[in-house]
């Protein structure tokens, strides 16, 4: 009973620490107490979703145009300006502003230059989860691209990565698997800012726009999320809290096969099911592997509803992903781990190749269902990523 006593009030004393540190301004409050410098006199279009806000709650839009800055035109990523839809996009008009938004999730995902003709500056200001397979940063490379063919300048708002800036983990993607999940070769944790990683983008990948990037004051790359002080709010319908942006790299990588990874269920990216998983099986087999900072258990059958994914409407069998040590969870090897496991239990069942999708790398994905030990997979990358950091190490802004 002591020692419960004892964790609570570390507990206790842990968040009131969070709830008293000066709270992190985003780059949206910086360009603020800026004066929009960068933007006036200037003709502007945002690349934007219901993640852009300052950290009072208000939306970059109306705060541009209270400013007096010339909005010309919006872009929307992947679910739309509102972050609404999991589904393609088309262009639309917003009934805010009456102005034009142009679809980066719909016919086309790189501005064009007739979208492009009449902007001096375009403005990247969302959320990321830090994920290479989470389609935002590619939007946001995308966009560089064209602001290079078109001579247009390019500014980035810096915002947290939700799952820190520190680790950095996983295979890097093959040039094939390269494309709308994979913007270029990455890792599969990448441990940077949207900031860094366009600082990265632009001078790794050769795009070479005139970008500027707008820090943060406040950020250290060791920061949970809560730490920040900034207010969550749900990047894509199905990523809805800090939790689940920290499981999405292990469980997501197993998104491409026959598996309910839990969308359509009120825990996205906590669970996992299928018809064919014998749930007990499952949960003691992973859980006999003790996986750092993960638990796994039993859940009820269940039924995603409202997915076009895999089993809507359809009940499965499944397991809880209980996160239990933030810093010590590793996620690729907890998702390499797990799909070891599945191939191992239901090798007839699973559609185990279709991991290739995301996991992104055939050569590792190959060595991984050959390993007698799936904890001996981060072998299989560690190479790659010690190479990486040193190319990563040039662009990173902030300190731990």
């Amino acid at each position: 009973m002591k020692q419960l006593r004892l964790v609570a009030l570390v507990a206790t004393l842990q968040l009131a620490s969070f709830a008293s540190a000066e709270p992190v301004h985003v780059g949206l409050d910086v360009l603020a107490e800026r004066k929009f410098d960068l933007l006036q006199g200037k003709r502007v279009a945002v690349v934007t979703n219901h993640t852009g806000l300052n950290s009072a709650g208000v939306h970059m839009i109306p705060l541009l145009i209270e400013n007096k800055i010339q909005l010309v035109k919006l872009f929307s990523p992947e679910h739309g300006l509102y972050g609404a839809k999991d589904e393609k996009v088309g262009d639309a008009t917003d009934e805010k502003t009456g102005l034009p938004v142009f679809s980066l999730y719909g016919k086309t995902r790189k501005p064009t230059a007739e979208q492009l003709a009449g902007v001096d500056v375009l403005v990247f200001d969302i959320q990321d989860i830090g994920t290479r397979f989470y389609t935002y940063i590619s939007t946001m490379g995308l966009c560089m691209e064209a602001c290079a063919e078109n001579k247009v300048k390019f500014v980035v708002l810096d915002r947290p990565n939700p799952i820190g800036g520190v680790r950095v983990d996983g295979a890097i993607n093959d040039e094939k698997h390269s494309g709308f999940t994979a913007y270029r070769k990455l890792p599969l944790v990448h441990g940077m800012t949207v900031g860094e990683l366009a600082r990265l983008f632009n001078a790794e990948f050769n795009i070479h726009c005139d970008l500027e990037v707008v820090q943060m004051n406040g950020w250290k790359r060791s920061m949970y999320w809560e730490e920040t002080g900034v207010k969550w709010v749900n990047p894509s319908p199905n990523m809805r809290s800090p939790t689940e942006a920290i499981l999405y790299p292990a469980i997501g990588q197993l998104e491409a096969t026959n598996l309910s990874v839990g969308r359509g269920t009120d825990t996205p990216f906590e669970r996992i099911g299928a018809p064919f998983i014998d749930a007990r099986q499952l949960a003691d087999a992973l859980t006999k592997l003790n996986l750092p900072g993960i638990t796994f258990e039993v859940v009820p059958p269940f039924t995603p509803h409202n997915t076009p994914h895999v089993y809507n409407d359809r009940q499965v069998n499944g397991i809880a992903i209980r996160l239990t040590d933030r810093a010590a969870f590793e996620p690729a090897l907890t998702g390499m781990a797990m799909a070891w496991t599945l191939h191992k239990l239901y090798p007839d069942q699973w559609e185990w190749q279709k991991v290739r999708s995301l996991m992104q790398n055939d050569e590792v994905v190959d060595a991984l269902f050959k390993l007698d030990d799936p904890k001996k997979a981060g072998m299989l990358f560690e190479k790659q990523i010690e190479a990486w950091k040193s190319v990563r190490a040039k662009y990173l802004m902030y300190k731990d």
